[in-house]
């Protein structure tokens, strides 16, 4: 017990990437700003900057410490970074992008997968440090297993040990195989809800605590 409250104590930043767009990454940043009373960041707003996905964060969080830093970059069209960066006549520069000073946990939320490019030579991957932990949210679809595949291996490949959380009510086939060929760690499942709101948030924040803590 004295050991966990210690750790608890250490800062963590949590880079959430997903295998895929589409498949639950904001709710998921939610859950994890939620449980561990995070700070937020989402460096790259590609398009619907009136109902970011900041916004969203910050409507479906409950607790008052969580602080929601500006994104680095705001663009205007919901399209890839690099092109969207094109149409509003600016170029993406990995040294803009500054990870906003906090004395708080840290969630980042990256677009898309691990390599949607920012500009000619870089890619989301490359706002990855190496002292982040990478939560990958998979999500079941046809050609999910191999995307799942291809990006926990990715992170592997460079010396992550990433975590996974499945998006979608539960596909045992699916979530063994990939966690048998990855060995990534488990940290849990949100299921097809009707709705999320800051109740149900909340509730998954508390299930899964307890792992991101120890993760």
């Amino acid at each position: 017990m004295f050991a966990l409250q210690l750790y608890s104590k250490s800062l963590m930043k949590l880079f959430v990437t997903g295998i895929s767009t589409e498949v639950g990454k904001t709710i998921t940043s939610a859950i994890l700003v939620e449980a561990l009373q995070a700070d937020y960041w989402k460096p790259i707003q590609a398009g619907d900057l009136d109902n970011s996905d900041s916004h969203k964060i910050n409507q479906l969080i409950s607790n008052k410490k969580t602080k929601i830093h500006p994104n680095s970059y705001a663009l205007k069209t919901p399209m890839s970074p690099h092109a969207a960066a094109e149409i509003d006549g600016v170029e993406i520069d990995l040294s803009s992008i500054v990870e906003p000073e906090t004395d708080n946990h840290l969630v980042i939320e990256g677009a898309g997968g691990l390599l949607v490019p920012l500009n000619d030579t870089d890619t989301i991957f490359d706002l990855i440090r190496p002292a982040y932990k990478v939560v990958v949210v998979s999500r079941h679809y046809l050609g999910s297993i191999n995307h799942s595949l291809l990006t926990l291996n990715a992170l592997k490949d460079k010396g992550f040990k990433p975590g996974i959380i499945f998006s979608g009510n539960e596909h045992k086939t699916t979530e063994s195989i990939i966690l048998k060929k990855t060995n990534a760690v488990f940290l849990g499942r949100i299921n097809e809800e009707r709705r999320f709101d800051k109740t149900k948030v909340l509730d998954y924040a508390k299930k899964f605590k307890a792992n991101l803590l120890s993760f």
